[in-house]
């Protein structure tokens, strides 16, 4: 933008758990301003995480959101430089909103790719496959790890 940066607008936390980074993954999972269509299918994943997972964990959903979107949370990026006529790719540390945000994104894009039936279904299998490290978010976080690593000898610049 020309003048100044954009104000951070607040969010409000969600109904249920009480969270502003469960609104903030619904914002991100929502499509042409249905929110409370993308509500539905969080709250409907993590019943079903819930129902799946009674038995064995200790952990509360939401604990096990927060754990599986920690894990696919990447570290490092490259980042493209152009220094005297060549292009270098350099890894950079990432801050920590846009973590947040691209472990967001990655989730969201691998559990609408998956072959369940419903779209909550599918955040379910993803946001656990995440959770045991597992599945395309957490192949995608290893990726730009290896490509980071790949490229370390360009960190200087």
């Amino acid at each position: 933008m020309r003048k100044s940066r954009a104000k951070k607008r607040i969010l409000l936390p969600d109904p249920r758990f009480g969270d502003k980074l469960v609104t903030r993954f619904v914002n991100t999972m929502m499509m042409s301003g249905k929110k409370n269509l993308a509500f539905k299918i969080f709250y409907d994943a993590m019943d079903i995480l819930e129902k799946n997972n009674s038995d064995q964990e200790e952990d509360s959903v939401l604990d096990v959101w927060k754990k599986a979107l920690s894990n696919v949370m990447p570290q490092v990026e490259v980042r493209s430089r152009r220094i005297g006529g060549a292009t270098f790719q350099i890894p950079m540390q990432i801050r920590p909103e846009r973590k947040v945000s691209m472990a967001m994104s990655w989730m969201i894009k691998y559990a609408r790719a998956r072959n369940e039936k419903s779209m909550a279904q599918k955040l379910a299998q993803e946001i656990l496959a995440a959770y045991k490290e597992e599945g395309a978010s957490i192949k995608k976080k290893t990726e730009v790890h290896k490509m980071a690593e790949a490229n370390k000898a360009f960190s200087h610049f």
